[in-house]
């Protein structure tokens, strides 16, 4: 069973548990509660600026920020890094104690900020992680047309199937005053009165 990363490296998936035989994606509800969690988190942050960037820039300059490239760290609390601020994170965890935080996710995205903060940074020559790209063109590659998008796929489910989810969703950008695209016919809605 192959490892993979999906939208942003770090986060690696066991290839199983996300594509099914003929490389789709699988719907969220066959995929075990850590793998949907980190995918679902996955769909948040992708395109999302660098957390030490943010740290540098601030709000008001988000633009100067590079976008994140590699996620590190537990659902809701990770660590975005574009690929100049990795060796960083790399150095922190490594080197200053992040690793002792691994095993309690607030502190972990709390001390690196810190520390980032701080204005401390990896020296200069310090190495970062070396990827390696192992038969790229096996991994599947699903249609975008063909694979609904994760608010479709939630919209199709009803309330007991979101709930046994067990994910937080408050993060998903849902526009729910967009009725264009309701299909009363959808049998997702179930019993709404439409």
């Amino acid at each position: 069973m192959r490892k993979v990363s999906i939208a942003l490296r770090g986060w690696r998936f066991d290839e199983d548990a996300v594509f099914d035989e003929d490389g789709e994606m699988r719907p969220l509800r066959d995929m075990d509660n850590e793998t949907r969690t980190r995918i679902i988190r996955l769909s948040v942050a992708a395109g999302q600026p660098c957390d030490a960037c943010w740290l540098k820039y601030g709000r008001a300059n988000v633009q100067q920020c590079n976008v994140a490239r590699v996620i590190y760290g537990e659902p809701l609390h990770e660590l975005l890094l574009c690929a100049d601020h990795e060796p960083d994170f790399l150095y922190w965890f490594r080197e200053e104690g992040g690793r002792d935080l691994a095993d309690r996710p607030t502190d972990f995205e709390d001390g690196f900020y810190e520390w980032f903060d701080d204005g401390n940074r990896a020296p200069e020559d310090y190495g970062g992680m070396e990827y390696v790209n192992t038969e790229p063109e096996e991994v599947p590659k699903p249609q975008q047309g063909d694979m609904p998008t994760l608010e479709e796929e939630l919209a199709r489910m009803d309330d007991e199937e979101l709930d046994a989810l067990d994910v937080d969703l408050s993060d998903l950008d849902f526009d729910e005053d967009d009725d264009d695209d309701l299909d009363i016919d959808d049998p997702g809605l179930g019993d709404l009165d439409v």
